[in-house]
Order: C-alpha cells, then structure tokens, then sequence
C-alpha cells in the first residue's frame, strides 16, 4: 500500500469509534464487527469481505499503541495540509517542505513513521481473525483448521499451531497467511478466545477447582478422589476438622508451559445438609448436646467489643 493512501485512510471512521476512543472500545469495536464481517459467515460476499480487510488493517494500527501515535501523528500533519505538494516546491504558506518534514518527499517521511522508508516493494497487510477454544485445549495445546479467504481468491484452509498454556486473548501469528504484496504476503495474527471450564480455572500456571466434601468428612478426616483436567483422579487427604476455604496442593498437576509445571489448587467447601430426617437429625442433635460447651463465637464477640 502506498503510503499516500495509508495517511488518507481514517481509520477511526473505517472501525467507527471516535479519534479519543480507549484501547478497551477500540478492541470491542473490532470484535463486534469482526463477528459480523468474517469470511466464514459472508462466504462469496466480495464487499463485505473487503470490508474485513479493512476493519482488520484499521484494528492493526489503532491496536497498536506505537502505530497509533504514529498514524495520529501523521493524519494530523495531512489534515493541516502539510502533505500537499505544490509546485516550486513550496507549501500551502509559502515556506519549504523542509519547515515541514525536514527535507524530502512526504511520502517518505510518513513511510519512515511506521519504518518502511523507500525500501522498494512492500508486503502485504497483515491480518487478524479470532477463534475460540476449549478451555482443555489452552492448557494442552491443540491444532486450528480454519478456512479464511485472506487473498481475495477465494476460502482457504489455514492449519495453526495453539501452544500449551496459553491465556484468554493470547495471539498466534501464522506467517505468511496474511494480505498479498508485491514483496510477498503479509501474516495473520489469530486472537484466542477461552472457554470457561464448569469446574477448571487458572491462576498463573495453577489450575485451580472448588471440592464439595460433606460434614462428616471434613469433621472426620478422609482420603477424597478429585478430577484432573487430564482425565484421571488424584487423592487427596482431609486432616480431621478441615474447614471450609482449607486449600490443599497437588505438586505437578497444573499447567506446564515450557520449563515450568504449575500445581493443581484444591478448595475445600464443606456442604451442609439441607434437610436431616430420622437418624440423621437424631445424630446430630447428638452432636450439638455433646458439644455444647464449645462456644464457637466467644472470641469473635470479644473483638466486636473492642
């Protein structure tokens, strides 16, 4: 892309958001819209798939704290007139294009903003798509199939590689899949969406789960079975009188991202039953009459005096 046509594009108005908008909108914006204009839903709508090429050309800038001073930078100089070229050399008040830019073509200069120069032909745009995956396939790792049309030629089946560990709205670049140019194709860049897991969270490169244990097993002390992520069951071993909150390590069963193995985070949640009947009720009138002399709340009223 010349860089005339680049300073030319507003690509605030191309996202829809305003010149003073967040990261935070400006990413929302693109999502939004990205949903709507993606090339798996509008297979065949040549419009609408130009109009993904340049919401993800806009998003890729404005994304881009850098670039997007640059290119403010820049807007903000041609808005002022400062990249016309009259004859003689001159600008529009009279004076040199070096009171302007320092000396050259402006073209040039906007090109050298953004690091390009005049380095003869350039690459094609790089490109950004979002997919979703499960929440197993972040810790472990997993293999994209998708079909994106990124050269105007039509749908295409693009293979990416999802490393292990990866985070919600982590980044993968599949080089050379991105928009076509004179000096070869571009790069698309793959922003991951996670599925939350039902019982399966992380903190770090720790997997962590809630257990619900009864009252009798937290009174008495037990060995309990809980899930992994991986699919088998590990033990772990209740200490008599564990409250609820207690949480227990299991060493190694967390997420491994290179060197590093997180653990797995045990919660304990002791559950009360609802409703006891007959023997159960019997049992645990038993257990208030013969603990009665334990006033559980005797230091906490003393603190509420202080």
């Amino acid at each position: 892309m010349a860089a005339k046509d680049l300073y030319e594009k507003d690509f605030y108005q191309v996202l829809g958001v305003d010149k003073k908008a967040s990261a935070d909108e400006i990413k929302k914006k693109y999502r939004s819209l990205a949903r709507d204009l993606h090339p798996d839903k509008n297979q065949g709508n040549v419009a609408l798939e130009e109009k993904f090429k340049a919401v993800s050309e806009a998003y890729d800038i404005l994304s881009d704290s850098k670039k997007r001073a640059e290119y403010d930078e820049a807007r903000s100089m041609f808005e002022r007139g400062g990249f016309r070229a009259p004859t003689g050399g001159q600008n529009s008040q009279g004076g040199d294009f070096n009171d302007i830019f320092g000396g050259g073509n402006p073209q040039d200069i906007f090109a050298n903003l953004f690091g390009g120069g005049r380095r003869g032909p350039r690459k094609g745009s790089d490109l950004q798509t979002e997919s979703a995956i499960t929440f197993k396939e972040s810790v472990f790792g997993t293999t994209l199939d998708l079909k994106l049309n990124t050269d105007g030629n039509g749908p295409q089946n693009i293979s990416a590689r999802v490393p292990a560990g990866v985070n919600d709205g982590a980044k993968i670049r599949v080089k050379g899949k991105g928009a076509p140019g004179e000096a070869g194709p571009g790069d698309l860049f793959i922003q991951l969406q996670v599925k939350p897991h039902p019982i399966f969270s992380r903190k770090g490169e720790n997997l962590v789960l809630t257990l619900p244990v009864t009252f009798a097993e937290a009174a008495l002390g037990a060995d309990i079975k809980v899930p992994t992520l991986a699919g088998d069951d590990v033990t772990v071993r209740l200490a008599a009188g564990t409250p609820t909150g207690r949480v227990l390590r299991v060493k190694g069963r967390g997420i491994k991202k290179g060197a590093i193995t997180g653990d797995l985070l045990v919660t304990i949640e002791v559950q009360v039953p609802r409703k006891a009947e007959g023997k159960a009720q019997e049992a645990i009138k038993a257990f208030a009459a013969a603990t009665a002399h334990d006033d559980v709340r005797a230091e906490f009223i003393s603190k509420a005096k202080l």
